[in-house]
């Protein structure tokens, strides 16, 4: 179980700091799927980085399975079994998918055979993708779910997603939501995912809303997103209705 009790995060400017994160508290429980959502420039991307480790809260604390982790950064974090994606998954020229498996599995003799499985949970033709050079031949929806297929290679407890919509196709993104539904289902692990998107909220546990760096509402989503459609909260209700994809904090 994740916990965020009390976080407050700032950014220094000349003569003041200024406030991007206020008093948030929340919780993901263990095996749940929780959608944060909300305004761009709202925080969410800001939470995610400090979740992992990348930001660290100017007050406030951040607990793991109990565990203080609020001084911990992105390896011990990681090592305890968090792991986050980008918005724009990292290309590494001349890594290969399955060497890049086999180092997300922390087991450098991995089989091809498991490597398969892992690409096959994410709906790739393993034979067509196991020995391609993670690259910009590869497309923004199969870096996703590549990325997706190390996530669960890793057997990770808490996976973090950051707007994993952004930069891909109408299509991928459909095949996204499958994606992450199996996922759940395969893992048994926490997802926490920021996004706008109606598809990626209708498949939640859980919805927390954030809005001026506060938290503005949270509860099922049977809960929020009746809330959502009709609120004049600014949370770019339009896009959430529309389900674009293009968005960014």
């Amino acid at each position: 179980m994740l916990e965020l009790k009390n976080i407050s995060f700032g950014v220094e400017n000349e003569d003041s700091t200024k406030e991007i994160i206020k008093d948030v508290s929340f919780i993901v429980p263990d095996e749940k799927f929780v959608v944060i959502t909300g305004p761009n420039g709202g925080g969410k991307s800001t939470l995610a980085r400090l979740i992992m480790g990348i930001e660290k809260p100017s007050s406030g604390h951040i607990y793991l399975d109990g565990q203080d982790i609020t001084g911990l950064g992105i390896t011990e974090r990681a090592r305890l079994g968090i792991s986050f994606a980008l918005q724009q998954p990292v290309r590494f020229k001349g890594i290969h998918v399955v060497d890049l498996l086999r180092l997300a599995s922390g087991n450098p003799k991995l089989s091809v055979g498991d490597a398969c499985e892992y690409l096959s949970a994410v709906g790739l033709c393993a034979r067509d993708y196991i020995n391609r050079e993670v690259n910009a031949s590869l497309s923004g929806g199969e870096m996703k779910r590549i990325e997706i297929a190390t996530v669960l290679a890793r057997g990770t407890t808490l996976s973090v997603f950051d707007e994993p919509e952004a930069g891909i196709d109408l299509w991928s993104f459909q095949s996204l939501i499958q994606v992450f539904e199996n996922m759940q289902k395969r893992s048994h692990a926490s997802i926490l995912i920021i996004s706008h998107q109606e598809r990626i909220l209708e498949i939640a546990d859980s919805i927390l809303l954030i809005a001026e760096g506060r938290v503005r509402g949270q509860g099922s989503k049977e809960e929020m997103l009746p809330e959502l459609m009709k609120s004049t909260v600014p949370v770019t209700c339009n896009r959430i209705l529309e389900g674009g994809v293009n968005n960014a904090d």
